[in-house]
């Protein structure tokens, strides 16, 4: 089968649709650092700056479903142009908020923008790189974009803030997205489904506030534990996606064309990606507590430990590709998650030290990458390309699912763990033990307060507690890794490598191209 292969005019565009993704990184990144300096101009409450913290990626996760769609409908380049002036409107506003209830007003604003660029981006890099080689690189090169983003917004962010107010971390926003603006017309080809009929907004409120009852639900139990209230929500929200997933049965335009999951590889790579999803960031928590309360590192030093699993992803990111041109992906996928098991279980030997810890992350992040890069060519390619703003959307959303779902499980693990394991010495109080046998960071800051030699038994306590509930969790997510890759090796292991068409493969269904 003949493949239209992209030429300078995609790459270029390929460029200027990273820029969107680069931001958004940037942008969950800073907000950390600007903390201190806003909480001191605005004097939010604690509710309100965790609202501050909390809001925009609770309506990214609910919205995308519903902006997947509407791209879909309207245009993907379209709704990327508006997103991105929304994007710049809000960030200017929050960058200007003269009162906590205004920030978070702006941030709620730029959740919602966020939720129009990530799949935008990738349904058009589907609609752009029709060769599966060339659309492979192009969503390895989407990826690093955004993992680069997530390891410089530290570094611009810092400069920002040491020279200006912190307000000026939320103006990176507006000169990218003029760029975006002023080049996506130029740059980027318009694609939208051939037929569309109205938006069923029943649906939309469904996949919203479910999406959004269900986040908030499982980040509650994973900061606080079990409790009424996250427990209610997690259920209210998984009740209003089932009657969310029986409407779109019903309705003759649904917002999820639920047809897409009847396609093995759709549906195989979907599930892979979330359970690989699953094990990243409550590891990722975990190793930075132990870097600095169990091993003594500065935040600082961390830091820079962790850039060898960062160049090890951005590696991996680059070399799946050209390795997927002659070996089948699912090949990839088993053998990069069986070596990211192997790397996890370095941290359950006894008390690792630096090196151990170092080596399983780096291990650990470029087993992943293989799958994360092939898995989210094989959604987005394996969708009609008229459903591709769909199918983006559900990549995004399972992996925003995905990683509150894993941190709260694994978070709630570490913590049973870490308190069955810690034995509180005599003539520490009732109040400052059940503070220690909150977490780690607990214990250090009572420590301070005791005896020297109360103050050593409760840290040795406390360090050999927290170690082991680092291997508990290392145990756990390589049993899901595990598992991934035996999913991989069932679902994927006809996909051919993408420097051979399969000789049976349909002739691809175009969207209709508009404004060229």
């Amino acid at each position: 089968m003949n493949m239209q292969r992209a030429g300078r005019r995609e790459w270029i565009g390929l460029a200027v649709l990273i820029l969107p993704t680069l931001l958004l990184s940037i942008d969950v990144t800073v907000l950390h650092l600007a903390v201190p300096a806003l909480s001191e101009e605005l004097r939010p409450t604690g509710a309100q700056l965790l609202w501050i913290n909390d809001i925009y990626g609770f309506l990214i996760a609910g919205f995308l479903i519903t902006m997947g769609n509407i791209g879909d409908r309207i245009g993907r380049r379209k709704l990327l142009l508006i997103g991105a002036a929304a994007f710049a409107v809000a960030s200017t506003l929050a960058a200007y908020a003269p009162s906590a209830d205004v920030l978070i007003a702006a941030r709620a604003l730029l959740g919602v923008a966020g939720a129009t660029l990530m799949p935008s981006t990738l349904a058009l890099i589907r609609n752009m790189f029709h060769d599966p080689a060339q659309r492979t690189t192009a969503i390895s090169l989407w990826m690093v974009g955004f993992t680069g983003g997530m390891v410089i917004g530290p570094l611009v962010g810092g400069v920002l803030l040491e020279n200006f107010w912190w307000g000026s971390v939320f103006l990176l926003g507006v000169p990218v997205m003029a760029v975006l603006l002023v080049t996506g017309p130029l740059l980027l080809p318009e694609y939208r489904a051939p037929a569309t009929g109205r938006v069923d907004l029943v649906s939309v409120v469904l996949s919203v506030v479910a999406a959004l009852t269900t986040v908030y639900g499982v980040k509650e139990l994973a900061a606080e534990g079990p409790g009424t209230v996250p427990l209610l929500a997690v259920l209210a929200g998984l009740g209003l996606a089932l009657a969310f997933v029986r409407r779109q049965r019903t309705i003759p335009e649904p917002l999820l064309d639920l047809k897409l999951f009847a396609e093995r590889r759709f549906s195989g790579s979907l599930s892979t990606l979330m359970l690989v999803i699953l094990t990243g960031p409550g590891v990722g928590l975990l190793v930075g507590q132990y870097m600095q309360l169990v091993l003594g590192l500065s935040p600082l030093e961390a830091g820079l430990w962790s850039l060898p699993s960062v160049v090890a992803v951005i590696t991996g990111f680059v070399v799946s590709p050209m390795l997927a041109r002659r070996i089948r992906p699912g090949y990839l996928a088993v053998g990069g998650l069986v070596l990211a098991a192997a790397g996890i279980l370095l941290l359950t030997v006894g008390e690792p030290g630096l090196g151990l810890v170092v080596a399983g992350q780096t291990a650990y992040f470029l087993g992943g990458s293989p799958l994360l890069v092939l898995g989210t060519d094989l959604v987005i390619g394996s969708a009609p390309p008229e459903r591709s703003g769909s199918a983006a959307a559900l990549s995004e959303t399972a992996q925003e699912f995905g990683g509150a779902v894993g941190l709260a499980v694994f978070g709630s693990i570490a913590a049973a763990v870490y308190r069955a394991g810690l034995d509180v010495p005599e003539g520490v109080s009732a109040s400052a033990a059940e503070a220690a046998g909150d977490t780690l960071g607990g214990a250090v800051a009572v420590a301070v307060e005791q005896p020297a030699p109360i103050a050593a038994a409760l840290l040795d306590s406390a360090r050999a507690a927290f170690t082991g509930g680092l291997a508990a969790v290392a145990v756990a997510s390589a049993v899901v890794l595990l598992v991934a890759a035996a999913l991989a090796a069932t679902v994927l292991r006809q996909v051919p490598p993408s420097g051979s068409a399969p000789a049976d493969a349909p002739a691809e269904r175009e969207p209709v191209p508009l404004g060229e």
